[in-house]
């Protein structure tokens, strides 16, 4: 079992290293914002116009969610544990300036996500049974053509495996922990509360986590923002201090102070990025697989919504985190601290008596609306494989799993899961980069379309 763990964790830092993914997910990022000519930052605030009409839809139009609900469902996953503990993460082993290459991987990210969520709706089918099915293994397959069905295939093998992992064990075990040591609840008894709470949405298909996901991912982090707006505001006086430091240790090293060893900038930018490319997920193939759902016909629109993804998660929610913690202080005392203690801590600095259950009730939401995402992503990569049959008894299984993984012990199912998550990456961006013509050339329709439009009106 040992030879087996050091195995996994051997080619998990290869994958996750800087030779593998980085340079494929930021050269894929920089590509991709260069080719559509910056729009994805030039075009924000449309897209956000994009989002609130896309609470309501067409009827006569395909698709299962509504885009708001889609994009909702994609930020239930996306938005989780790494928003809170992963800043943490990052800032604690490269200083503030890692802050600010997570805060690049946001802004590439947004032109890769556009095109994963454009050709998610393109390429996406209809099973049998009316359920409305894309993302990378079938952009690969309908784009790409028979020969790169195997691409395909093991991207569905490792979606599976991944929402096994990180998309429900990792997330139900962060739950039990931390809620067991919040307010000293029996762990099966958070287990077993889990198992109910998911089976009643997960069961339901993918419209019943739409319509959850679709009021719980606002909340959640309407609440989170609004709490952390609040910290900044009674502490003005610290927030340019903060953002200071975060430049200033982008490109220059953070010295030595407290229990922090300080940080070259080769290590700021190493941990941001890898903390900002694991947070927002962009490039990895899991968004476009919700993204195919919305009921649209017009991929570019639900593009122009994929891209907020990165922007919501990383750019305001992630940031939320960072300033907080920067403000209080506390990060250079890192000896005997995990990640999560370190936010608490930060909340905990700014609101005394009550920072604490805010950061335990936002990890405890983060990490249940993962769940529903994963469920998602995980349920249509086994109907790729074995048909529009196997999705109820895939989402039973998925529940069962669930307080398996809020009382387990072992490393290596999280160093696997970490792994598979990775490698859902590589046969996305083949996939990606050789349909990028594909992409430009629906973006250079959508606007000739828009344009004509306001010609004839």
């Amino acid at each position: 079992m040992q030879i087996l763990e050091q195995l996994v964790a051997w080619l998990d830092d290869i994958v996750w290293g800087p030779y593998v993914l980085f340079p494929l997910l930021l050269g894929a990022g920089i590509y991709f914002t260069i080719e559509l000519r910056f729009m994805p930052w030039r075009y924000v605030g449309p897209a956000f116009v994009h989002l609130w009409k896309g609470r309501h839809h067409h009827k006569d139009h395909g698709g299962e969610l509504s885009p708001f609900k889609a994009l909702m469902t994609s930020m239930a996953a996306t938005v989780g544990t790494g928003n809170i503990v992963g800043v943490a993460t990052a800032i604690t082993l490269g200083g503030p300036g890692a802050v600010f290459w997570m805060w690049v991987t946001a802004a590439l990210g947004m032109a890769t996500k556009f095109c994963e969520a454009t050709l998610a709706v393109h390429y996406r089918e209809t099973t049998p049974n009316g359920s409305y099915v894309g993302g990378p293994m079938y952009y690969i397959k309908n784009g790409l053509g028979s020969k790169w069905k195997w691409l395909a295939f093991l991207f569905a093998v490792f979606g599976i495996v991944a929402s096994f992992g990180i998309g429900n064990m990792a997330q139900a075990n962060a739950i039990t922990n931390n809620v067991a040591q919040t307010l000293n609840i029996p762990p099966w008894t958070i287990a077993l509360t889990l198992l109910a709470l998911t089976g009643i949405v997960v069961v339901g298909g993918v419209k019943r986590v739409g319509d959850v996901t679709g009021i719980l991912v606002p909340l959640m982090a309407l609440f989170y923002i609004i709490v952390g707006v609040l910290i900044m505001i009674i502490n003005y006086d610290k927030i340019g201090p903060a953002f200071l430091s975060i430049f200033r240790h982008a490109f220059a090293p953070a010295p030595a102070a407290g229990g922090f060893i300080g940080a070259t900038v080769m290590m700021s930018m190493r941990y941001g990025i890898a903390r900002g490319l694991f947070s927002n997920e962009a490039g990895l193939g899991s968004a476009p697989i919700a993204h195919a759902t919305a009921i649209t016909d017009n991929p570019v629109k639900q593009g122009f919504l994929g891209m907020l993804d990165p922007f919501i998660d990383t750019i305001i929610v992630c940031s939320i985190t960072a300033i907080v913690i920067l403000i209080a202080g506390d990060w250079t005392s890192t000896e005997s601290r995990s990640a999560a203690t370190i936010t608490s801590l930060a909340f905990e600095h700014a609101l005394p008596g009550m920072g604490n259950y805010v950061v335990s009730l936002s990890i405890v939401l983060f990490a249940y609306s993962t769940i529903l995402g994963w469920c998602v992503y995980g349920e249509r990569c086994c109907m790729y494989i074995f048909g529009h049959e196997a999705s109820l008894p895939f989402r039973i299984f998925f529940t069962l799993l669930v307080p398996v993984g809020a009382l387990a012990k072992f490393s290596l199912v999280w160093d696997l899961a970490d792994l598979f998550n990775g490698l859902m990456a590589l046969p996305n961006l083949i996939a990606l980069l050789l349909l990028s013509p594909v992409v430009f050339k629906l973006v250079h329709e959508h606007f000739d379309a828009e344009k004509t439009l306001r010609e004839w009106n």
